[in-house]
């Protein structure tokens, strides 16, 4: 399949870029070009083939995408929500694959070590993964326990300076190529605790996830465990019960808010570009009533996200993001980006469902991000719960 030429302009309607710092928009830029230059040109051949491009975890690490916000002393950037947020809409801009990739190694590998873990994990693991060397992956969802971590039954018990781990977990970003698995188990009193689980402990073994029609170019696997011998040192300290966990799950929401928004983009961008081209009944189609019409909604939808997503950015930086924010502003650039990238394919025809456009490959990656990281359902619970006061989950 020929490269496809990265001809994409951001929207902004709004002139949200106003409200952003000249630090945002140069690190926005750097992200924006190592997507032009190193993924759009071979992303719809990996997502054909079904394959992950593994040397992007390097140039990812080397761009700085892994755990921009975690202190420049453990090898992060340092840097504020808003920085990771724009980042992570440029990656998902090139494909949602890509941002899982990151997301998960920053929010779900980095940040558990960062926040819960010992001086001594931090300094060995934390500058590993931020620069590339490593990739790390999460262990939370089992097979029988999705939207109910709660009553996960890999556990691991005392065996004098180790711990035996059993279990099994399943639909793992990472899990077939990463070094590292922050994984969530119960120790013998039934709490839930976080052990560091590296690839090559005896039992431990990462089968790939075959037959995906989504996130095709992202590596997606089990974790098992088979009584692995895991070093007590590899606990979490600072980390016991649910909350742990479910915090990390709030710092990935976070980014995949911003993210699937920047699929979004790219469909509207691409539908826009062809409406203005494509010739039916002698004029351009987006001189059409109809096509306009999905043209304008696009773009009022897209706006409106971004300054969701960049206000809730602004109380991430002040510490005030709630949770339940983060999972109205997750499930809101879902549903958007599911909804353009169905709409952008009806402009563009027959076209819309070949690789030589990214919007068909963006519909599928989206079925699964409105999925993962909390269902569109159980988001959309948790803003009830939190307007009402009343648990409607049980």
């Amino acid at each position: 399949m020929a490269a496809r030429t990265d001809l994409f302009q951001s929207p902004d309607y709004y002139a949200v870029d106003d409200l952003l710092t000249d630090e945002h928009k140069h690190i926005r830029e750097a992200v924006r070009t190592y997507v032009r230059k190193e993924i759009s040109p071979i992303i719809e051949e990996y997502a054909q083939r079904a394959e992950f491009p593994l040397q992007i975890v390097k140039q990812m690490g080397e761009l700085g995408c892994f755990g921009p916000t975690i202190p420049v002393e453990y090898g992060g950037g340092g840097l504020d929500y808003i920085s990771y947020g724009l980042m992570m809409q440029e990656l998902e801009r090139g494909d949602s694959g890509v941002r899982s990739t990151a997301s998960v190694q920053g929010s779900l590998v980095m940040f558990p070590i960062y926040a819960y873990g010992s001086e001594a994990q931090k300094k060995k693991y934390l500058p590993r993964l931020a620069s590339g060397e490593w990739l790390g992956c999460f262990g939370l969802t089992e097979p029988n326990h999705g939207s109910d971590p709660s009553s996960m039954t890999t556990h691991f018990k005392e065996a004098g300076d180790h711990v035996i781990l059993n279990g099994a977990k399943m639909w793992i970003s990472n899990a077939p190529f990463a070094q590292v698995a922050v994984v969530w188990a119960r120790n013998e009193a039934g709490e839930i605790q976080g052990v560091i689980v590296e690839r090559g402990m005896e039992g431990f073994s990462t089968p790939t996830t075959h037959g995906k029609w989504s996130l095709r170019a992202s590596a997606t696997g089990e974790l098992v465990f088979d009584h692995v011998k895991v070093p007590k040192e590899n606990i979490l300290p600072g980390a016991k019960g649910l909350k742990a966990p479910l915090s990390c799950l709030t710092k990935a929401r976070y980014g995949i808010a911003w993210g699937a928004l920047g699929a979004a983009m790219d469909c509207y961008d691409t539908a826009l570009r062809y409406g203005k081209e494509r010739v039916q009944f002698d004029r351009p189609i987006a001189g059409f009533q109809l096509q306009q019409k999905k043209l304008a909604e696009m773009i009022t939808e897209i706006t409106k996200a971004q300054l969701l997503v960049w206000r809730l950015g602004v109380l991430m930086n002040e510490g005030k993001a709630t949770p339940q924010q983060v999972s109205m502003a997750k499930r809101n650039s879902c549903e958007i980006a599911a909804d353009i990238a169905r709409e952008a394919r009806q402009v563009l025809g027959g076209m819309g469902i070949t690789g030589e456009y990214s919007i068909m490959r963006h519909m599928m990656n989206i079925e699964s991000v409105i999925t993962y990281e909390g269902t569109h359902d159980v988001h959309l619970l948790i803003t009830g719960m939190d307007i009402t006061g009343l648990n409607a989950f049980k």
